[in-house]
Parts: C-alpha cells; structure tokens; sequence
C-alpha cells in the first residue's frame, strides 16, 4: 500500500481521469486522485496523490509553468488545434516584433475569458456540455481575474500559419488557450494554441515525473517509491 505523492508526465489524447485509472491499475490501489487537470492535448506534469495523501492535495502549493505553441491565423471553436476551424487567414508576413510587443499586456493580473469548451460550471452545468449541444453564447461565460508571472519567448517559425513558442508561469485556473486566443484578436489574424506542456504544477517538475512505462518497470522490479506525503505541503 502507498501513500505518498507521484508526478505522473501524461501522454497526449488522455485525460487526468484515464490517468489516475491507468495508476490504479499499476499500482493496484483504489484510493488515488490527480491535483489539478490537463487538457487531453497536453502533456507534462500531473500531480497524483496516492493513499492518505489524497487528502492533502488541497494543501499543494500554487503555480504553474507551460511552454506552449500558439499558431496564428487559424481560429478553432475549442481554442486549440483539436478543435473545429472556425476561421482561416494564413499571415506569412507576421513577424515576432509584431507579436512581441503584446505579450506585455498579459503579464500580472488580468481577466480572462476561459473557453467555451472547458469544465467551468455554469449554473450547475459543464461548459463544454452546453457548448456541443451549442447552448452557450460567449456573453454567457463569466471572466475570471487570473495572474501570469512570466511570459517568455522560446522561438518563432515563419510560414503560412507562423508559430511563436512561449514559456509560461501562472497561477491557478489560468486558461492558456484564452491566452492564444486573445493574442491573436489582438494581432488581427487569430490564433490557436497548437501544443502545451506543462513544465511545473503545485511543487512537482518534469525531472521529477514518470511516465507510465516506468512506472510499470519500477512495479515490475518493486522498486517504486512515492514521494512523503508531506511533500512540499503548504498549511
């Protein structure tokens, strides 16, 4: 029996959920559950509580950090490139100066409008749910204050739909599909977050996390050891 932390480094295409099933499996214990979510684009850190410690996942510390891929010139109606096109307007002129000098305005608090097909409840109501049966409008989602520490950039691919690669730190509930998003009203062309990993979550980092072959082999050989329950706590 464990109890204790893991950082588990999800794959693509799942969810957080299939992630804590897919542990349960390994580890063959029911009581697990996964601090905070990821999209199932994403891919990176995700924080598992394992045993007792599923009690004091509300008692991790806060921040995020991602480095994420933002494409313009294609908008989608789920903010991200898994989504339906809703518009097409390739920009090969595009330059990083041009991007560059917004990035400004979404460092610090501010409010952001998270997208119509995420988890946010409204009136007892999941968003993406009233968004497939198209029963949301966008005046419908509420704004949300959220803080960005950092926003850093990585490196910029020209072409037809030019990239801008970006690390960034946040705090909890930020949306970095919104943060796409917006920057590309701003620009004029649109924007669509094309890839995100999450590099930090709630005191656990890549260096720290296993994806599920090794945990796999770590069971095999009995060798796994999960991270003292009191992990970077904060009370």
């Amino acid at each position: 029996m464990f109890n204790g932390f893991i950082s588990i480094d999800k794959p693509p295409i799942i969810t957080a959920h299939d992630c804590v099933s897919n542990l349960r499996k390994l580890l063959k214990q029911k009581k697990i559950g996964h601090g905070g979510t990821l999209d199932p684009m994403a891919t990176g850190v995700l924080p598992i509580a394992v045993g007792n410690a599923t009690r004091l996942l509300r008692f991790l510390p806060e921040g995020k950090a991602y480095n994420a891929k933002i494409r313009f010139g294609i908008v989608t109606n789920t903010d991200d490139i898994t989504g339906e096109m809703l518009s097409d307007r390739p920009c090969p002129n595009l330059t990083l100066d041009e991007v560059a000098k917004y990035l400004t305005l979404f460092q610090g608090k501010i409010t952001q409008r998270p997208p119509a097909f995420s988890a946010i409840q409204v009136n007892g109501k999941r968003l993406y749910e009233l968004a497939r049966r198209g029963e949301i409008n966008e005046s419908d989602i509420p704004m949300r204050e959220v803080e960005i520490t950092e926003i850093k950039v990585l490196g910029w691919t020209e072409g037809v739909y030019p990239e801008l690669d970006v690390a960034i730190s946040c705090g909890s509930g930020t949306y970095i599909r919104s943060i796409a998003r917006d920057l590309g009203e701003m620009i004029g062309y649109g924007a669509t977050l094309s890839s995100l990993r999450r590099t930090y979550s709630n005191g656990f980092d890549l260096e720290s996390s296993l994806t599920f072959e090794q945990v796999a082999e770590l069971m095999r050989s009995q060798s796994l050891k999960v991270l003292a329950p009191d992990h970077g706590l904060h009370f």
